[in-house]
């Protein structure tokens, strides 16, 4: 190449990056999206007749914020004080309430009030001036969450994983508007309590929650709550995710609520395959002694194959699953599907990708257990996880199982909403006739309930179907 060819090229390289730059400057001059018009019709409607615009407002979950004008904003907020305190909405007051906050000059005078009363033409067209406004924040919401977003990205950081979950975070909030008006005033929760109150007294709400279909659970615990999370733990073989899949298939297809499971151990075949026998009440095991399905077999089968075919239950079987892809997963699910129920077998098969977790395994599974926690308080849904439980309860007379025992991090116990600890004596009988008297016999220890007693669940389980059913009370076994 000549040394005029590589001049030409260097000036079309320097012009393309004078034109980039020009273009940058002029993307960070533009004005942010607003609507001042919709937005002075709407402050017009509501001061020309308050009593049914202003409701509309609450309503539609209006805030200041919303208002891309700060004098329209204060002006916003001032109306709605007056619509809080019973005070009526008129011009002169208003002026009133403006000199005395010292905020007049801020909004324009007094002209600028008299201006916005007899702005709007029609009040007719209130909802859709109103959905002017929010579209228009909403687009200002996501330039501020992307320019935060690239200003983090570009500051190198060491937690990428942690960066895409906020990230995430942030847009799917700005979605749902979980940041307009999240907080709930004492006066609305404290009616929520009574009016609940009032319909457990009246035998109108027998639960709080979902039932498990365990009667003696259900009575102690009233159901799974919403924003709870209920950790089952158990040593291996104890049949832990067949105790969870029967609670999501009571909750899923019995009571037609949408639920998610993330099984971090078995393969989504596996688990449909348990789902359909159990249901079905079909002992899988036949077939490999020769013992073809009866006629009422293949019926009760199909049956059951439809019901779960037909039930809003979605699988997760990603292995090591970190708690930042399930979280995502989730609020996408509770989205899209509007899921009732997340379940998760189980935690210690989980991972966190967190600098600080790297190093520490007690750490990992503290940050585990706490992210699932947020996440059912942030979904307002129950969450069930699975967890496995030491070696403890092997060098005890009888292995009853302790809380103590929870594995790798005392931060299970203290996230958890209700703790229950499951056992089958006769894994531990010390001969055949023992182990024969004991079997079936089961119980769940729920040893942590936040909100209710504590006790035990007597069970029976039924080993070839794989299924945990309620059982007649059953004598403490001797630990």
């Amino acid at each position: 190449m000549t040394s005029a060819e590589q001049s030409s090229t260097s000036d079309k390289s320097k012009f393309a990056l004078q034109q980039a730059n020009e273009a940058k400057v002029d993307d960070v001059m533009r004005a942010m999206p607003h609507a001042l018009g919709p937005e002075k019709s709407i402050l017009s409607s509501m001061l020309q007749n308050p009593l049914e615009h202003i409701g509309t407002a609450v309503e539609e979950k209006l805030t200041k914020e919303h208002f891309y004008l700060p004098a329209h904003g204060i002006i916003f907020e001032l109306l709605m004080e007056c619509s809080e305190k019973g005070i009526a909405v008129e011009l002169v007051s208003l002026v009133q309430k403006l000199i005395d906050k010292g905020l007049l000059e801020s909004v324009g005078g007094p002209a600028a009030l008299t201006e916005l009363y007899s702005y709007a033409p029609n009040s007719g067209h209130f909802i859709s001036h109103l959905n002017f406004v929010k579209d228009k924040f909403t687009l200002r919401s996501i330039i501020n969450s992307c320019n935060e977003a690239i200003a983090h990205a570009f500051d190198n950081p060491e937690d990428v994983p942690q960066l895409l979950d906020s990230v995430e975070t942030a847009v799917l909030a700005i979605r749902e508007n979980s940041e307009v008006n999240r907080a709930v005033t004492i006066h609305t929760a404290v009616k929520e309590v009574m009016e609940s109150f009032a319909a457990l007294c009246s035998q109108e709400k027998k639960s709080q929650g979902f039932m498990t279909g365990y009667e003696v659970l259900d009575r102690m615990c009233g159901g799974l709550k919403p924003g709870e999370m209920f950790i089952i733990a158990a040593r291996p073989s104890m049949g832990k995710t067949s105790f969870m899949m029967n609670i999501v298939e009571h909750i899923c297809i019995d009571q037609s609520k949408p639920a998610m499971v993330f099984s971090c151990e078995m393969t989504t075949f596996q688990i449909v395959q348990r789902l359909v026998f159990s249901r079905a009440r079909y002992k899988l095991s036949d077939l490999s002694k020769g013992l073809l399905p009866q006629k009422r077999d293949l019926v009760s089968i199909k049956r059951a194959s439809e019901e779960i075919a037909n039930a809003k239950l979605f699988i997760d079987d990603t292995p090591s699953i970190t708690i930042n892809d399930l979280r995502a997963k989730a609020r996408r699910k509770k989205r899209d599907e509007d899921i009732q129920l997340i379940a998760v077998d189980y935690l210690q098969l989980m991972r966190s990708l967190s600098k600080q977790a790297s190093n520490a395994r007690e750490r990992e599974i503290a940050e585990i257990s706490s992210g699932l926690k947020a996440l059912a308080k942030e979904l307002g849904i129950p969450v069930i996880v699975l967890a496995q439980l030491n070696r403890g309860p092997e060098g005890r007379t009888g292995g009853t199982p302790r809380m103590s025992d929870l594995r790798e991090s005392g931060s299970i116990e203290q996230d958890a909403d209700m703790v229950g600890l499951l056992y089958r004596s006769a894994y531990y009988a010390d001969n055949e006739d023992e182990r024969k008297e004991e079997e079936g016999r089961a119980f769940l220890q729920l040893a942590k309930n936040r909100n209710g007693e504590t006790g035990q669940v007597p069970l029976t389980f039924i080993a070839p179907l794989m299924r945990f059913e309620t059982g007649p009370p059953a004598e403490e076994p001797q630990g």
